[in-house]
């Protein structure tokens, strides 16, 4: 898998206590190994008008990359 810091990708699962759903795309904002040995990233969230709404921590395995066959939507968040 090809994740690269400052490019964006998408949730493969939901994380309500950001309010986050798969299929939401973010961008990945800093690579880290946890103490346990996971790797995972630090992601960032815009509105659809650009601005932050959320960051979050999540495991690399929880991310993939955008696809050319994919179309982004839209949701409210809440």
């Amino acid at each position: 898998m090809s994740l690269e810091l400052y490019k964006d990708a998408v949730l493969t699962d939901d994380f309500p206590k950001n309010h986050l759903k798969r299929g939401d795309v973010v961008r990945l904002v800093d690579r880290h190994t946890a103490p346990d040995g996971t790797e995972g990233f630090s992601i960032e969230v815009f509105n659809a008008m650009g601005h932050t709404i959320a960051t979050a921590t999540v495991p690399v395995a929880a991310l993939e990359p955008l696809r050319s066959d994919e179309v982004l939507c839209v949701r409210q968040v809440g």
